[in-house]
């Protein structure tokens, strides 16, 4: 392992693995087992913290969204306690430094997708003192207050002319308030807007890439890279973009061979939920991944130099103080470029930096610096919000 990476404090913003948790009985101290997320990958990869996210699928959980984000809450709050020698559950950045200072693996949670909060500024409190430190403010579905990247082509579905409505400022005024990081990762280019223009503190993108190198509604323009640079206000040091190791978002020529095969999966899913509906039951998410699994197997990994092309991207439009990694282990399937097949591999990525000229201080930036400098600034405007004992205020960032 290089020297810079196995000294380097490596955060991880997005993985998927609470899902495994809660629904395959998966333990960390398991063997991988198709996943890309244990302690001895965790352990090989030298990853310092990970934020697990406590995604809730919007249709099979429906009428029950606080229910099953508990569910994936005190999933990670069980593992940490099982594996209390070898890792530890923290909230803040001094728990992370803490952790890595006595040899264990932090672990933390964000929340993807603002449905889970079900209109309820209480229940995001009280997800925050059950230890969130970030909200994605949708997932792919909007919801009552935010609009997504993923339904806006869908007619049946109601959406908001400014992206974020009058309760969706307030929640990101609440997160604010908390030290809770607003994440917007997923959301529609005009929610991006307005929740820059609101947000009192820097924002972050927990797991997006680059739409210039890869033409996906999810990823983010280059003017919304430079805007989350300088999200925050005048006295901020800005947001950051957490880099999305999936291939789908990664590569112009994955996308386009996935959409090129859509049709076809979709006649198969189709079918599949015929035979559920005779069976009296709804198909699940991970039955759909299953047969999505095969058809995306069959297109070729993009090579890891394009996943590097994607971080030197956002690093030079907006800024070497602005980039990070956010993998999505365990929610890809993997659909990871080559050589990245599980968190084993991260050293990779540091080589391929190296590779390409980055300074020592550059890298361990985009290894975890610069998500922790972000996370710091989060937490200290909280704290002078809550001193103060007002709600923040927010500020105009002008889009390019």
């Amino acid at each position: 392992m290089n020297p810079i990476h196995q000294s380097a404090l490596i955060i991880d913003t997005h993985a998927d693995t609470p899902q495994r948790f809660v629904d395959e009985q998966f333990d960390l101290a398991d063997p991988l087992n198709g996943g890309e997320l244990n302690l001895d990958s965790v352990r090989r990869g030298n990853l310092a913290a990970e934020f697990f996210s406590i995604w809730v699928e919007p249709t099979r959980h429906q009428g029950r969204y606080a229910r099953r984000t508990l569910e994936l809450i005190d999933s990670v709050r069980r593992q940490a306690d099982r594996h209390a020698d070898r890792m530890a559950l923290v909230d803040s950045t001094q728990g992370i430094e803490e952790a890595r200072r006595v040899g264990k693996f932090a672990a933390l949670m964000g929340i993807e997708g603002g449905h889970s909060i079900e209109n309820s500024l209480a229940l995001l409190r009280q997800y925050y003192a059950l230890g969130v430190r970030y909200m994605t403010l949708t997932w792919s579905n909007s919801n009552e207050w935010a609009d997504s990247s993923g339904d806006l082509d869908d007619a049946t579905v109601p959406h908001h002319p400014e992206g974020l409505t009058e309760f969706g400022v307030e929640v990101v005024r609440e997160m604010n308030r908390l030290g809770m990081m607003v994440d917007i990762s997923h959301v529609a280019d005009h929610t991006f807007y307005r929740t820059v223009r609101v947000s009192g503190a820097p924002v972050i993108a927990s797991h997006s890439a680059a739409r210039a190198l890869c033409d996906h509604p999810r990823n983010m323009t280059d003017a919304m890279l430079r805007a989350t640079a300088r999200s925050g206000g005048p006295e901020s040091g800005g947001g950051v973009v957490q880099v999305n190791f999936f291939s789908g978002f990664v590569s112009q020529a994955y996308r386009d061979a996935v959409k090129a095969q859509q049709p076809e999966v979709d006649r198969a899913i189709a079918a599949a939920e015929q035979s559920a509906r005779a069976e009296g039951r709804e198909l699940g998410y991970g039955e759909r991944q299953k047969i999505r699994a095969p058809y995306r197997d069959a297109i070729p990994r993009p090579p890891l130099s394009e996943l590097i092309d994607q971080i030197d991207h956002v690093a030079k439009v907006a800024g070497i103080d602005h980039v990070g990694l956010g993998s999505d282990f365990d929610g890809v399937h993997a659909q990871l470029p080559e050589g990245i097949d599980s968190v084993a591999d991260l050293p990779q990525i540091t080589d391929s930096l190296l590779d390409r000229q980055y300074s020592e201080e550059d890298c361990r930036k985009i290894l975890g610096g610069n998500l922790l400098r972000v996370f710091r600034e989060v937490e200290s405007t909280a704290l002078g919000r809550r001193n103060l004992g007002r709600p923040p205020d927010g500020h105009f960032s002008k889009p390019d």
